[in-house]
């Protein structure tokens, strides 16, 4: 039997990352670093969080845009810097601390938006609500970054289909703004939050 036949059949990139890396290719060899896309990704998705906190629809659409050109922008950075060269330790805990903050920071600013809106439709205070999704995640990659140093990237690597990996799913925010889900998403996410690090 020859050697290709035992060779495991690798997934494809995510579609994003593919895309982004297309993007960056003109800067490899310019004064932009890495961390410039991490701190770019990091405002946007502050931007994100802060245009959930008025809690109106309109601002809420703006937000899930915002968040969405922000998970995209969260791939720059990775693809810049492998092709580059310019890969450090350093870079990689800011990459995954933007994250970690960017992901708080969104549920909290969902949850004081929810609050300002629909605090009788919820049975706990919407802020404590977003606050447990975003430190249940905190946690997360908390872990993530643990599992990295014992096990490599390669133990933390997501689950993909398709070309779509799990977190993915959050580009389907703007389609829960535009229905005015934000309230059973953010109880749902909380849910979720809750039981995902111990099934890590």
């Amino acid at each position: 039997m020859s050697e290709s036949h035992h060779t495991s059949f690798a997934p494809p990139r995510p579609w994003d990352a593919r895309l982004a890396r297309h993007l960056v290719a003109p800067l490899k060899d310019r004064w932009v670093t890495p961390n410039h896309l991490t701190s770019v990704r990091l405002l946007i998705g502050l931007a994100a969080a802060a245009a959930f906190v008025p809690g109106t629809y309109i601002w809420s659409n703006v937000a899930s845009l915002l968040l969405v050109l922000s998970n995209f922008a969260d791939h720059t950075d990775g693809e810049l810097a492998r092709m580059s060269g310019k890969t450090s330790r350093i870079g990689h805990i800011y990459d995954l601390a933007s994250d970690a903050a960017v992901t708080i920071l969104l549920f909290i600013g969902i949850g004081i938006g929810v609050g300002a809106k629909h605090i009788a439709a919820l049975p706990y205070s919407p802020i404590v609500l977003g606050a447990a999704a975003g430190c249940a995640i905190a946690l997360i990659f908390f872990l993530r970054i643990r599992i990295e140093e014992r096990g490599g990237k390669a133990a933390t690597q997501q689950a993909s289909l398709g070309g779509f990996e799990t977190e993915d799913v959050l580009y389907l925010l703007p389609l829960v703004t535009v229905c005015n889900a934000v309230v059973p998403f953010l109880i749902v996410a909380s849910i979720c939050a809750r039981y995902l690090p111990s099934g890590s």
